[in-house]
């Protein structure tokens, strides 16, 4: 999903977008959708059973011959080729609005544009604001949904984790030392060098990634502080450099270290064949995201007919193949169907890995609203 960060152009496109929501508004969009043959309209469904089968599912979303999707940028765990791949093979227009959003941005824009054929009809999110915003979400579950391990997902469908990683520092081995551990970080030589990936109180990466440098100096997920305090000493050496890391930053020099995804950092590599990428190996932070369908969506059945390409075999591998972690990859391994030239591609990982609980995000979020700023500011 997106970069998971609030740029300057993100902000002024949400401007121009807003301005034009008040000057010449898209038309109403009744977000029930047509009805199905289960007597439902799609915006209720909750399975393919409701539209008669997967072929009923993807007759009604032709009939709507659209989908909107939001803050997904091609090179993020592999979008631009799934977004493709998806519109060739129901022949289905995909809208792709404010790719370099973050997750809090899909919300106020599907606030913002409610009952408007322009809302996003879908949402890729960090945990934060999808647990924060629940009531949004329409539940659906895929046909792969028992694929799923319960800690992945909601019961009823409201949420379901889609794909993963660990994160990572990235860095440019021609203009830093190498990098071993978070520590190094501190070093003169990284003087306005180290860039995070958002704001950790707005974008899952970023909070992801100040988790895992408290956990690296002593923290737990029951305590982030340490990290916040880390950051606070990286700006006060001088060395935390205030700009949201992207494709184009990393190629150009602007931003050497880069604390990402693993995924995202690795894509990197294909580029740039001096960017090197370590996981820390006293802080392994995995963490997955939250795939979601907008409960006003103004194309439901097109929606719907997403979720179900995203949990299939072909959309898992398309996530694979762009360096994240597939959700079903463990279902599929046992399977024989996953891509595994892709799979053993992956970042080897050492020691056990952290994964965030629904309570540890919440509180972790809370102590970063009312502390973060003041660290970095």
């Amino acid at each position: 999903m997106k970069t998971l960060r609030l740029t300057a152009a993100a902000s002024a496109a949400l401007l121009v977008l807003t301005g034009a929501l008040t000057s010449c508004a898209p038309p109403e969009k009744d977000s029930g959708g047509a009805e199905t043959e289960s007597g439902v309209k799609a915006g209720e469904a909750t399975s393919v059973a409701d539209f008669g089968g997967k072929e009923g599912l993807v007759e009604a979303a032709k009939a709507e011959g659209e989908l909107n999707v939001i803050a997904l940028p091609p090179d993020w765990a592999n979008y631009g080729a799934i977004i493709k791949a998806f519109g060739d093979e129901y022949g289905i227009k995909v809208n792709s609005a404010q790719p370099d959003a973050a997750s809090q941005d899909e919300i106020n824009a599907a606030n913002q544009q409610k009952g408007k054929s322009t809302a996003p009809d879908v949402f890729d999110l960090g945990q934060s604001v999808a647990l924060a915003n629940t009531d949004m979400f329409a539940p659906y579950k895929v046909e792969t949904f028992d694929d799923v391990s319960n800690n992945f997902k909601d019961p009823d469908g409201k949420w379901v984790n889609d794909y993963g990683g660990y994160m990572s520092i990235g860095y440019d081995s021609s203009k830093v030392p190498a990098i071993t551990g978070v520590e190094d970080l501190l070093k003169p030589e990284f003087k306005g060098k180290v860039a995070l990936n958002g704001d950790p109180t707005q974008a899952g990466a970023a909070f992801s990634g100040v988790m895992m440098v408290a956990i690296s100096q002593g923290g737990t997920p029951d305590d982030i502080a340490p990290g916040v305090e880390f950051f606070r000493k990286l700006k006060e050496a001088g060395n935390f450099l205030p700009v949201d890391p992207t494709p184009a930053t990393i190629e150009s020099g602007q931003t050497p270290v880069v604390i990402d995804w693993d995924y995202l950092n690795v894509a990197q590599t294909k580029k740039l064949p001096s960017w090197k990428v370590a996981i820390p190996p006293n802080a392994s932070v995995a963490g997955y995201y939250y795939q979601a369908i907008n409960k006003d969506a103004p194309h439901p059945a097109a929606a719907r007919l997403w979720q179900e390409f995203l949990y299939s075999d072909e959309g898992q591998n398309l996530y694979l193949q762009g360096g994240a972690r597939p959700v079903r990859a463990d279902s599929m391994v046992s399977k024989g169907t996953i891509d595994q030239a892709a799979f053993d591609l992956l970042p080897p990982v050492n020691g056990a890995a952290t994964i965030v609980t629904v309570e540890q995000n919440q509180a972790a979020t809370k102590y970063l609203e009312a502390n973060w700023a003041k660290a970095v500011g």
